[in-house]
């Protein structure tokens, strides 16, 4: 008895090791993704805006952080049942662990795996706020970008993360919600956040012509644009771990089975999300190839869509769905950028509502079809007895993966939690003069204006500024 408590304890000692340097290390992978959307918006952004770009993706960190660290933690394991906070929060030892002034949330030998689970959770927050750095960039003032940056990296984008990317979510219970490597939980939100801020901002001076036909504003750095994504491509891959337990025991008895899991505590392994990984990523470049007419950008860009858009369902997809599913997503999206730039005149600097927010919303919506009636949730981990017969249920009385559920979802991730806080923050932070640069300001460049906010002008920009300001009046 003494050796099999003694291995017993041993193998407990090692799991717990290999969990928390499995974690630490996803995190190292994913920093990949934001070298990448500096690169990438440096290569996109003309020349006279390459350090205000660099410095707003910079100075992010910091902020969702800091925002992150004293609300957004707590918000994961707050919120599962609603909009609002429900229970005695102070007897639930998640949310207790997760508050700022926790003995978990620093050194504490008694917990090894709190930091780097924050940590991961963390680098989606960092993400969610790079996506719409990328659609605002060349005309935004930096204040209202960290502003966006803490409301979307710390508060909302955890908040539909709390509904539908936990097991204990109100959505995975009620509406079968699945989105595996959240093409709705972290593209889709911020893909609705880029949109309601794009509405109010407006397009930059120059991108529409006088009969309101749209211009192509050519790349700065075409390389750097093809290196920032195949950095987000690689750190794609430490989010895609990052997406799973690594090692849980399925059964739960003495027979024990242990398997990776998805977020939701449902089995899967490794082995099946990299097909898909690699499937969907090829999907997405070749139809970006076709429908672009091989456009480097969008071919680039495409390659991202399309692992996004098959994102929801990659846990489970057949590796041929998985790349039917990213072409499909690009293909669609493609289109659905130049519509809506051409009929509402909608400038988004990088494509990121496309290729997060369209492709993302519609990788959520066509996982309820491929995946209908996949049980979505481990029964030991919601509430049982209750009737989901109109989503579909399962044997145990749980919701299955359901196209309804999907759909519904879908609209909550992009439009409510995304487009519509956005849309009122930026409206509010227009009214008070916060938002955009003035044109003179943007005419120049934001290098020459103290990165775009209300610092004096630099030095080698006063010969030039009379003429700019005559040029710049003249555009209006």
């Amino acid at each position: 008895m003494n050796m099999d408590i003694s291995v017993l304890g041993q193998l407990g000692g090692l799991t717990t090791i290999f969990t928390e340097l499995y974690y630490w290390l996803t995190v190292v992978i994913m920093f990949f993704i934001h070298v990448g959307f500096c690169t990438y918006e440096v290569g996109v952004t003309r020349r006279k805006n390459v350090q205000h770009t660099l410095m707003k993706n910079t100075m992010l960190l910091p902020t969702v952080t800091l925002t992150f660290f004293l609300v957004g933690w707590w918000i994961y394991f707050g919120a599962v049942n609603g909009p609002w906070i429900t229970g005695p929060v102070a007897e639930n030892a998640l949310t207790a662990m997760s508050v700022p002034w926790s003995e978990s949330m620093g050194v504490n030998m008694q917990d090894r795996i709190n930091g780097v689970f924050w940590a991961a959770f963390l680098l989606f927050s960092w993400t969610t706020a790079s996506i719409v750095s990328g659609s605002i960039i060349e005309r935004v003032r930096t204040l209202a970008f960290l502003l966006c940056a803490a409301m979307l990296g710390g508060v909302t984008w955890i908040l539909d993360a709390a509904w539908g990317w936990s097991a204990a979510g109100w959505m995975t219970h009620y509406l079968g919600y699945h989105d595996a490597y959240a093409s709705g939980v972290v593209h889709g939100i911020a893909g609705g956040t880029a949109l309601g801020f794009l509405v109010v901002l407006g397009p930059r001076i120059g991108k529409f012509g006088p009969n309101g036909e749209p211009r192509t504003i050519p790349l700065h750095n075409p390389w750097l644009t093809c290196l920032g994504l195949f950095l987000i491509y690689a750190g794609f891959w430490g989010f895609y771990a990052a997406c799973n337990i690594p090692i849980w025991d399925i059964d739960g008895t003495d027979a024990s089975f242990f398997s990776a899991t998805n977020i939701y505590l449902m089995p899967t392994t490794l082995s099946g999300i990299t097909f898909n990984f690699i499937m969907s990523l090829c999907g997405g470049l070749m139809v970006g190839y076709m429908v672009s007419k091989a456009d480097p950008f969008w071919t680039y860009s495409g390659g991202l869509a399309g692992i996004i858009t098959a994102s929801a369902g990659n846990d489970l997809y057949h590796p041929v769905e998985a790349f039917v599913v990213g072409g499909v997503g690009v293909f669609v999206a493609y289109r659905l950028h130049y519509w809506v730039e051409r009929r509402f005149k909608i400038d988004d600097g990088v494509g990121a509502v496309a290729v997060h927010g369209y492709a993302g919303s519609l990788g959520v919506a066509i996982a309820g079809f491929l995946l209908w009636g996949y049980p979505n949730v481990d029964p030991a981990n919601g509430p049982g007895g209750l009737n989901y017969a109109w989503f579909g249920s399962t044997p145990e009385g749980f919701p299955a993966i359901n196209p309804i559920g999907q759909i519904i979802g879908s609209f909550i991730m992009f439009w409510v939690l995304g487009f519509l806080p956005g849309w009122v923050l930026a409206k509010i932070l227009d009214a008070l003069g916060w938002l955009r640069v003035p044109a003179e300001v943007e005419v120049a460049g934001l290098d020459t204006h103290g990165y775009g906010d209300a610092f004096p002008y630099l030095p080698q920009a006063e010969p030039e500024f009379e003429r700019i300001q005559r040029e710049a009046a003249s555009q209006r």
